[in-house]
């Protein structure tokens, strides 16, 4: 684990080594929360439903998810989450959503499009799961009110294992990415009825992981080639600040 560590302007941040978790593992995109307090759940090692939680020292093992699976999303607290999405071996792509309340997880309502390597935005009872994979990237946009998903506006550009940050339903943003054969800098924004493209990030790829809300996120690691960049935005443009 490494920690983002910053000053109340954000710019000037630098990593830190935090806890190593206790069960390695590969696309555990499936984690949310705060610098002292977050969760993750999934990933491949191979396949597992391990979910982990960190107090900002080390990380403690909780209740598995019902279903393992890996390239999921989520987005919440550590007492308040929902995992959503991702993908089984075999299986394919999985439209399952979990939810999370300190304790145990539950399945919820499925997503209307099964998908993997998606974005997401917002809280346990408003959320938005958006772009990913399905048979081909898609720009595939679901809201969740808390008790069912229903399709609102796609985004502008097709396009899966993209970063994301935003902390409402009606607030994200969808952030680089891969479209076949190429890895993206564009990067839209979510006002809750429309996506509008804003400034690219600086290096494009795919990969990353995102944090913070439209006007003060973070965008860090991803590749091809592997990457440790990370890029601040303002909520007018994107700087490089320490890898």
């Amino acid at each position: 684990t490494e920690e983002w560590n910053f000053d109340s302007t954000l710019s000037a941040g630098a990593w830190a080594s935090g806890g190593n978790l206790n069960t390695a593992r590969a696309t555990a995109r499936g984690a949310t929360g705060t610098q002292t307090a977050a969760i993750i759940a999934g990933g491949i090692s191979p396949d597992t439903a391990d979910s982990e939680t960190y107090d900002g020292s080390s990380w403690t093992e909780g209740n598995n998810l019902t279903t393992a699976r890996a390239n999921a999303s989520a987005t919440g607290t550590t007492t308040a989450a929902l995992h959503i999405g991702g993908s089984t071996n075999p299986g394919g792509n999985s439209d399952l959503v979990e939810s999370y309340d300190g304790t145990n997880w539950t399945e919820i309502a499925d997503l209307n499009a099964t998908r993997s390597d998606a974005g997401r935005a917002g809280t346990q009872t408003a959320a938005i799961f958006f772009a990913g994979y399905t048979t081909a990237y898609v720009g595939i946009n679901e809201e969740w009110n808390g008790t069912a998903w229903s399709e609102e506006a796609d985004l502008n550009t097709d396009r899966g294992i993209l970063a994301s940050a935003g902390a409402t339903s009606t607030a994200g943003l969808a952030i680089g990415g891969r479209r076949p054969g190429v890895n993206q800098a564009l990067v839209e924004s979510w006002d809750g009825s429309s996506w509008t493209e804003i400034a690219d990030i600086n290096t494009a790829r795919q990969g990353a992981d995102g944090a913070g809300t439209t006007t003060a996120a973070l965008v860090f690691g991803g590749g091809p080639p592997t990457t440790a960049v990370t890029e601040l935005y303002n909520g007018s443009n994107w700087t490089e600040v320490n890898d």
